[in-house]
């Protein structure tokens, strides 16, 4: 990319809410600008409106798209009419429809190729909803518009070495037990184990995973899902060398301190994950969208209305979400690199009284005694 920085395309979300307030706050520091260069789909007039009410004073340009990004500064491209109006900590049809527009157009300028990865700011689930997006959140959204081949997106939240991730995500809670089969969460594992070495750099990760009912079952007196759906899927996988342990009660996992023996844990459901980590890493935990070929990662926290234009809202969260999203695209990098020219294969042949190392192009059924 020009001036080999990372551009990162921001959509500003709800235009009622702290979006503006955290992106502004963020790149007022020039270190930020140093990094990557940002550019937000949104609104100019909503980011000033913004800016002037909590006397901020982040400069920014105005772009026609990512490509007239400029260096060194925070680029917004108009995504909206004119004309919308801002109303600080509503929940309204037209900001709905401003956060939707701005997602549309940064999907539709990453498949251009014009930015190489998307932080999201919160939206408001209730407003954004219409025919062109019926989806509980993001994650949803972008699984339909990115998804190659069928393949499923799964949500991680986290914070360091702290990853949890869901087999379900936004959907009723009576609806859970019915979405978690042995193929489901067969292949939630599988995402996640994949994600964990490619996109974090962990070659051997070990993952821990939850149970559904309380004491994991007890037996099959609280339920039977642990023993006929998680236990056997938990078997599969550890049959294709995934490195997944469990079913483990989830009542007492994360406060007996067993999380920290893993790379990855693995709830079935939204709150079961969500509550112990939003406890534990709250204010710089954030959301990422693992098994798409975009990388996405968004702020932890919702819109926050009852804290907007106050000028109270943290932007750390944001912050790190930029910073993990930026790792995530290095890590790919490097193993795609990695694969692109692997080793050579060595291994001894053994004809005469002595081994002699070779190195050599073979297929595997060339292959004498392998090392």
């Amino acid at each position: 990319m020009e001036n080999n920085k990372i551009k990162v395309g921001i959509t500003h979300g709800d235009i009622n809410s702290i979006g503006y307030e955290i992106i502004l706050k963020t790149f007022a520091d020039p270190a930020m600008l140093e990094l990557c260069t940002p550019v937000v789909y949104g609104s100019p007039k909503v980011a000033a409106y913004h800016r002037k009410s909590l006397d901020l004073t982040t400069n920014f340009s105005i772009v026609h798209s990512a490509s007239d990004a400029a260096y060194n500064k925070l680029s917004i491209v108009n995504c909206t009419d004119d004309e919308v109006k801002v109303e600080f900590g509503k929940s309204t049809p037209e900001a709905g429809k401003a956060a939707f527009d701005a997602l549309e157009r940064a999907i539709s300028e990453y498949k251009e190729g014009r930015i190489n990865v998307l932080v999201t700011a919160p939206i408001d689930k209730h407003n954004i909803q219409s025919a062109h997006f019926p989806f509980p959140g993001h994650t949803e959204y972008l699984e339909n518009c990115l998804s190659e081949d069928g393949k499923k997106a799964l949500m991680i939240l986290l914070k360091d070495d702290l990853r949890v991730a869901l087999v379900t995500g936004h959907i009723p809670l009576r609806e859970v037990a019915g979405k978690i089969t042995k193929e489901s969460l067969s292949e939630k594992i599988a995402i996640f184990h994949r994600s964990l070495k490619v996109d974090f750099g962990i070659s051997s990760p070990r993952i821990a995973v939850l149970a559904l009912n309380p004491h994991a079952g007890d037996g099959g007196v609280i339920g039977t899902e642990e023993k006929e759906i998680i236990r056997p899927a938990i078997e599969e996988m550890r049959n294709q060398k995934i490195l997944c342990y469990g079913p483990y009660p989830a009542d007492g996992f994360m406060g007996s301190g067993n999380y920290t023996h893993f790379d990855g844990i693995l709830a079935m459901y939204h709150d079961q994950g969500l509550i112990p980590f939003k406890t534990l890493a709250m204010e710089e935990g954030i959301n990422y969208t693992a098994g798409l070929p975009l990388i996405r990662t968004s702020p932890a926290h919702g819109t926050a209305y009852d804290i907007v234009n106050k000028g109270i809202a943290s932007e750390s969260s944001f912050r790190q979400a930029i910073y993990t999203a930026i790792d995530i695209y290095r890590a790919r990098l490097r193993n795609e690199e990695a694969h692109a020219h692997p080793l050579r294969k060595q291994y001894y042949e053994k004809r005469d009284d002595s081994d002699k190392l070779k190195l050599d192009t073979v297929t595997d059924d060339e292959l004498p005694t392998v090392l």
